[in-house]
């Protein structure tokens, strides 16, 4: 990764500690939210704050959850982020 990818990721990691109050030497790149103790209401909590920190939408449906965003691990969570940016700088 790199390192830009690394300080985003750290970020995300922030942003998830914060939001859900899971110590940060916990949120590795392969940590899974549901492993870690973050439910669903954790995770809309992680994903308003990552809309707001990083000023993107996160498409949501009431009875799937984020659409488009891969919750499964940290890394993926930022690597959906990353996507999401870089499509509103484009737009």
């Amino acid at each position: 990764m790199t390192d830009r990818g690394q300080g985003m990721e750290r970020q995300v990691a922030e942003i998830i500690s914060r939001a859900t109050l899971v110590p940060m030497d916990r949120l590795t790149s392969d940590a899974r939210p549901d492993v870690l103790g973050i439910d669903s209401l954790g995770l809309v909590e992680v994903i308003f704050a990552l809309e707001e920190t990083f000023d993107i939408k996160v498409p949501f449906h009431a009875h799937h959850g984020a659409v488009g965003l891969d919750t499964s691990t940290v890394a993926s969570i930022t690597a959906g982020v990353q996507a999401l940016v870089a499509a509103r700088r484009a737009a």
